[in-house]
């Protein structure tokens, strides 16, 4: 019955784990926040943002791949970005269009299972705020965005399903149509080949990859020679990197970087350093002239803009909303910020601060509930009477051997950047979680002698007691430091991959154990009669 009520809890568990994921809102989600006053005057007549999916830094660095953007980063200016997870594309557009995190953006924290299913953003973003200033909009790049945009928010679409050159060059026609007809003041394109490759054809390792960027590059230069640098701004930039054998979602270093390069109008040229990916769309909106948007957690580029007004004003009047709202969430006094150069800084370390401190009060209380889950699980395997140490050795050559089919033989990462859909995870930790018990079965007899033969379903049982103890110390760990679900912040990612995995492994385990548990019994009545007739 114990294995029957962990294979259920396991299952309940991951699945109720992975759904609050999906489930995730922000704490404004029930009322967004409302939109300030606009920030100064145009510093850009147009400004063409261009999107290129998946597209990694070291791709876009290269000028053998990419001549095109080399070009515009020596005439303009240049940065690498910085992101966090999920580092999926829609969450990350989400972030480019509404200088927000995805824990407070309000926009998909996963990429749902149909990308035109999404739901619409909540919060302002660029093209509401580009709107509402009088301008004009326009779209064209997959069919993944439009769910996304608010009614009314974008004048001109082209929207296409497919992620192939062809869709790409039939998006950037349209964008260039949308230029040679004056239809946008801000116009967004999104190319998606670069991301297709590294999902469906071999990653940025394969010369597929590289021909992608290519191709992207010159569409880029098309739209870059359609505008007249005196006047409009151009800016290049990606959502997310790919892990070298292809994907992104998790925390890897690879897929949290991402190229920016501006050029035209209101740009001082430069190579900027290192930024973070909040920071692209209260820079844009400052090349428009339009409000901040109001969920905005970056900084205008100022250093790399030319001729721009004082911001302070906008900036105090965004952030004290955004965090007066976020202490009301938590139930919690909004702090007193005083008054200073550097606005954003200030309150945002001030919500930083909130945020630690309810999580570290949960994280207490669930600290207390773990270390009581451990000590009991440490009396319970202390009650058996048979030779304790094979079975902890065989709880690490379980753990030895499930890590080395995962991470080793099949090349995977301990993060969402390798899991291609929820059948391929639990498949994948399936396989290596049943091979890794059986292969521990077997040392742990081989060594523990004739002593756990005699009741082999009695050592069976206590074997996968000791591995399920193993497995239940990442489980709690992530129970600590995330909660068992999720529910008012996103986890940490690192933990959570590993709990969830965790939690998986145990479930497999568990019924695998269950499932072995009457030939154990039968070979042991088999063994014992042998004995008895010799």
């Amino acid at each position: 019955m114990a294995l029957v009520a962990v294979a259920a809890a396991a299952y309940l568990w991951a699945t109720g784990l992975m759904d609050s994921l999906y489930a995730y809102r922000s704490p404004f989600a029930a009322a967004p926040l409302s939109a300030g006053l606009p920030v100064g005057s145009p510093l850009a007549g147009r400004v063409v943002v261009v999107l290129v999916d998946g597209l990694r830094v070291d791709t876009a660095a290269d000028p053998a791949v990419m001549p095109e953007l080399d070009r515009l980063r020596r005439s303009g200016a240049s940065a690498t970005l910085h992101s966090t997870t999920p580092s999926y594309s829609i969450p990350s557009w989400t972030v480019l269009m509404t200088g927000a995190w995805p824990e407070l953006s309000d926009g998909p924290a996963m990429n749902p299972l149909a990308g035109q299913t999404s739901r619409t953003w909540t919060q302002d973003n660029l093209m509401a705020a580009a709107h509402r200033a009088g301008l004009t909009t326009a779209y064209a790049g997959t069919d993944w965005f439009p769910q996304l945009f608010q009614p009314g928010t974008v004048d001109h679409l082209a929207p296409l399903h497919e992620e192939t050159d062809a869709a790409d060059e039939a998006s950037t026609v349209a964008l260039l149509g949308f230029l040679a007809a004056d239809q946008g003041d801000l116009l967004l394109l999104h190319l998606n080949e670069v991301d297709h490759a590294g999902h469906h054809a071999g990653g940025p390792r394969d010369q597929r990859w590289d021909a992608a960027a290519t191709k992207a590059d010159a569409r880029i230069g098309r739209v870059a020679a359609a505008l007249d640098p005196r006047r409009d701004t151009i800016v290049v930039v990606s959502d997310h990197g790919h892990v070298d054998a292809g994907g992104h979602g998790g925390q890897d270093a690879i897929v949290l970087q991402e190229p920016l390069v501006l050029s035209g109008a209101g740009i001082r040229p430069g190579s900027y350093g290192d930024h973070d990916q909040v920071d692209v769309a209260p820079t844009v909106a400052t090349l428009l002239g339009t409000s901040l948007p109001a969920v905005n957690q970056g900084h205008p580029l100022v250093d790399l803009l030319a001729g721009v007004a004082d911001l302070t004003a906008a900036e105090t009047a965004q952030q004290s909303q955004l965090l007066q709202r976020y202490a009301a969430s938590l139930g919690a006094a909004t702090p007193q910020v005083a008054a200073q150069s550097d606005p954003i800084s200030a309150y945002q370390k001030a919500l930083a601060d909130l945020r630690s401190s309810a999580l570290t009060k949960e994280r207490l209380l669930r600290g207390g509930v773990a270390v009581a889950a451990v000590a009991l699980l440490a009396l319970l395997l202390a009650r058996s009477r048979r030779p304790r140490r094979w079975f902890a050795v065989g709880a690490l050559v379980y753990a030895v051997t499930f890590h080395l089919q995962y991470a080793v033989l099949r090349g995977r990462t301990y993060s969402l950047s390798s899991v291609l859909s929820s059948g391929d995870v639990i498949a994948a930790t399936s396989v290596c979680a049943a091979v890794a018990f059986l292969v521990a079965s077997a040392v742990t007899l081989a060594g523990g002698g004739p002593r756990l033969r005699e009741d082999l379903g009695s050592t069976h049982l206590w074997l996968a007691a000791w591995v399920l103890a193993g497995l239940a110390i990442p489980a709690l760990w992530t129970a600590v430091v995330n909660g068992p679900t999720v529910t008012w912040t996103l986890p940490e990612m690192t933990s959570m991959f590993l709990g969830f995995s965790a939690v998986l492994q145990a479930l497999v385990v568990a019924a695998l154990a269950l499932v072995l548990l009457p030939a154990a019994a039968l070979a042991s009545r088999a063994l014992g009669r042998r004995r008895a007739t010799a």
